[in-house]
């Protein structure tokens, strides 16, 4: 199943294999997709579906260095590129819009920009800039009902960018800490008003985001991506989070969005989202359902002959094997990881893989 089409919805793939988004770092240092970029997605184009790398709507969300953004029309510009590049060759991309919240350093935000998520707590840890190497957190601003009505407004105008710059549609990064999360999580979001407080307001302002979204680009080119029981950012489990999310899905389900993309990170040593959480999510989502998180071809095989998904998303095998799809079918050797090249700048380790044949 994992090399046929994908018909009954509104995304129309020639495959079922995902390409994950995976942070590159390889935007310019004013935050504007490039010909290099282009080059790589278009490289691994064979991918049914191909999400982006995080790209923030918004100036305060440029939580990295060299970072892409989509909110001016330079950056739309840039991502023609990648777009084009990707169409030409067959494939479908969306791009996944990341604001990160208090995941930053101001050192990585362009002038004029600020710190914001829902509560003025710092994230723990620190984070890599470019001009001061690693650096504590910085502490956020907790954003005001203008603030977020701001950035909901950011999230529209984002995606409208998006399908002016040619993407066949918008993921909505609600994982991973970065600031939708940060909402949702109740060990983050220390708020007292109606974004905070009980499942409800927790989930309002991912509700909103989203509503709005599907209501400026159509909700068949909206998807979310959701790791319930993450731990990334300082977020982690609370004693609500199993009716919290099924809730949160139930309310994305009626909104009739494109999929619900559900990560779990426990390949890499975080705790484990349990089976029976994404299997109450599968249920309670009508649409295309995504599972990601340390697949292979058998375990994506049996995923999906199961039932528990209807695409399967893979990351890492993506950096060192852009004909992934290619060495799956074939059960061909793949390439080793260059951990070292994952951020850094240029084609190092970034477009120098070798395909099959090559």
């Amino acid at each position: 199943m994992l090399f046929t089409p994908l018909k009954a919805s509104s995304l129309q793939l020639s495959n079922r294999v995902v390409m994950s988004p995976l942070t590159r770092s390889r935007a310019s240092q004013d935050n504007i997709p490039t010909a290099l970029m282009a080059e790589y997605y278009g490289q691994r184009a064979t991918a049914g579906l191909i999400i982006t790398e995080g790209t923030s709507p918004s100036p305060n969300g440029l939580g990295y260095p060299r970072m892409p953004g989509l909110f001016n029309a330079v950056q739309v510009a840039g991502w023609k590129q990648v777009t084009d590049a990707v169409h030409a060759k067959g494939g479908k991309i969306v791009i996944q819009l990341m604001h990160t919240g208090r995941v930053t350093h101001v050192a990585n935000l362009p002038a004029g920009a600020e710190v914001v998520g829902p509560s003025a707590d710092p994230c723990p840890g620190e984070m890599i800039t470019d001009a001061q190497g690693m650096q504590p957190h910085s502490t956020p601003w907790a954003m005001t009902q203008a603030d977020i009505t701001t950035a909901v407004d950011e999230y529209v105008q984002s995606a409208k960018l998006a399908i002016e710059a040619g993407f066949d549609g918008v993921e909505l990064h609600a994982a991973n800490g970065y600031l939708i999360e940060q909402f949702l999580n109740a060990n983050v979001n220390k708020r007292t008003d109606g974004y905070g407080s009980s499942i409800e307001g927790r989930n309002r302002f991912a509700l909103e985001v989203a509503r709005a979204t599907a209501a400026a680009i159509g909700a068949d080119k909206v998807g979310i991506r959701l790791s319930p029981h993450g731990v990334l950012g300082g977020t982690g489990t609370f004693p609500e989070v199993d009716a919290q999310y099924l809730a949160l899905t139930d309310a994305l389900s009626s909104l009739e969005l494109a999929y619900i993309h559900v990560l779990d990170h426990s390949a890499l040593g975080t705790p484990p989202v349990p089976e029976a959480t994404k299997k109450a999510l599968r249920a309670a989502f009508k649409g295309t359902f995504i599972l990601a998180g340390g697949f292979d071809r058998a375990s994506a095989e049996a995923a999906l002959a199961e039932g528990r998904a209807d695409l399967i998303a893979f990351g890492r095998p993506f950096i060192a094997n852009p004909d992934w799809v290619a060495r799956m079918r074939n059960g061909a050797a793949v390439s080793a990881l260059d951990m070292s090249t994952f951020y850094t700048p240029g084609p190092k380790g970034y477009t120098d893989y070798p395909s099959l044949g090559a």
